[in-house]
């Protein structure tokens, strides 16, 4: 369960994001912005941090600054300000998003869970998270998603296991067979074409990321290998 810290000082608002958060299993520590943000945050070690601009002691920007200076976990503002300044601003000092009021809660869960999804492979070692690292590349793979730099893309079940098998045997060839056994051993029989389909797709999500040495060996399987 991530936790996420709230900056608002209005109570029905507040009261409006902590439900919506709580409904989709979010634990939500409100601070209403009277006291030092950054000590609350220290006291709780959020996941996520959700800010209002408009704040009673320091505005939003300052303690987005002040937060940056400690941690690399989302920083989301949630304002009714919707000038382009605002906006801009929020991004320079530090945030990675910006919600403007009134807000739809599918939309708020949607980028939270996109910058948690983003913002995992820094916080792996805290969380500690199984992962698969080679060349580069990191593969989580408790959420089957893969990183390369700053770019990260979510995959599908099987494209993670196949995924986590050629990266850890790379150099090596993984076999059709292995792949077959392992990704569908639940399964009493797999058109080998079904192999091929998520072969293309496994290729295609490297290519997004900037990885391109998935390569076929004719007649035995497949092996990842990257420049030296």
């Amino acid at each position: 369960m991530e936790t996420i810290l709230l900056v608002e000082d209005d109570p029905k608002i507040a009261k409006l994001l902590q439900e919506l958060l709580e409904r989709y299993d979010f634990h939500v520590v409100h601070e209403d912005g009277l006291g030092d943000v950054v000590t609350r945050f220290e006291e709780t070690k959020p996941d996520v941090i959700l800010l209002d601009v408009n704040l009673p002691k320091f505005d939003g920007f300052y303690w987005c600054r002040q937060l940056r200076l400690k941690t690399r976990a989302p920083i989301l503002f949630i304002s009714a300000r919707v000038g382009e300044m605002d906006q801009v601003m929020a991004l320079e000092y530090g945030a990675d998003d910006y919600i403007v009021k009134p807000f739809q809660g599918a939309v708020v869960i949607a980028k939270i869970k996109s910058q948690i999804r983003r913002a995992y492979g820094t916080l792996s070692s805290e969380k500690d998270e199984r992962t698969v690292h080679k060349a580069g590349i990191t593969l989580y793979l408790d959420r089957y998603i893969v990183e390369m730099g700053e770019r990260s893309i979510e995959l599908s079940k099987k494209e993670g296991l196949i995924l986590e098998m050629l990266l850890t045997a790379s150099p090596r060839i993984v076999s059709r067979g292995d792949l077959l056994e392992r990704i569908w051993d639940d399964e009493a029989f797999v058109d080998e074409n079904t192999l091929n389909v998520n072969i293309t797709r496994v290729r295609k999500r490297l290519a997004e990321i900037g990885v391109v040495g998935l390569e076929t060996v004719r007649g035995v399987g497949y092996r990842l290998v990257f420049d030296q």
